[in-house]
């Protein structure tokens, strides 16, 4: 079910490797952020999202990976935004994120997987700023809602999943460090920050995540072997 977490924010957790959808109020109306994951759950949100009373106006995908790509028809023929990098790549990759998704999840809508188009100049309605940067995927961004001091982190700052770098692209951990970087000068104005998968972190747990995040990359840049909570009991 749709849980409130801020002001005009409600997150939406998926069974699927606790994937978050996530409901913004804009101006105009409702923009739904990475939805997902099973075609039920999408479903599911469509019946909460009517309940709200307020229009779907816009998606938005904070990166191009399948399960960040989702809609389904229930939220109406709206744009579907990203960075203009993350709308290339999902476009390039279109058939294999559907060919992802049937192997993965059950019932997506998979004709509708992937049609993102670029953000355009006047921000196509979306609230907030727009953090664009290169780590974990080309044309990763998180959503800065600073009038609610909620931070719409993408496939970071989370705490079930370690750091994922890109290996078919050169640099990865100064990528990730340069995003955390980014991330990092606005984190003392962040009350909650909503990760793509895992738990909502408020309060102190915001810069928690952080600092993990950060311990994990300083692990790599020295050629460690980095040590995790996350990664669950070893044996």
């Amino acid at each position: 079910m749709l849980n409130q977490v801020a002001d005009g924010v409600w997150v939406r957790q998926s069974a699927w490797v606790w994937s978050n959808a996530i409901v913004v109020r804009a101006a105009d109306g409702l923009i739904l952020v990475d939805p997902g994951i099973h075609g039920s759950e999408l479903d599911e949100l469509a019946d909460e999202v009517d309940r709200l009373g307020v229009p779907v106006v816009a998606g938005f995908s904070t990166h191009p990976h399948w399960d960040h790509l989702l809609w389904h028809p229930r939220f109406g023929d709206v744009p579907r935004y990203a960075t203009a990098a993350c709308a290339h790549a999902a476009g390039e990759g279109r058939e294999r994120g559907r060919r992802m998704a049937a192997e993965s999840a059950s019932g997506i809508p998979l004709e509708l997987l992937g049609l993102v188009t670029a953000l355009p100049a006047d921000g196509g309605g979306m609230p907030g700023e727009i953090v664009e940067h290169e780590a974990h995927a080309i044309g990763h961004a998180a959503v800065w809602l600073a009038d609610r001091g909620v931070l719409l982190a993408g496939d970071m700052l989370s705490d079930v999943l370690v750091p994922m770098l890109d290996p078919r692209r050169p640099d990865q951990v100064g990528v990730y460090e340069a995003a955390l970087d980014r991330l990092g000068d606005i984190a003392g104005q962040v009350d909650v920050v909503v990760p793509g998968h895992g738990t909502v972190a408020q309060g102190s747990e915001v810069a928690a995540r952080l600092a993990a995040d950060r311990a994990y990359i300083d692990a790599l840049r020295r050629g460690e072997e980095p040590v995790d909570a996350r990664w669950g009991p070893r044996g």
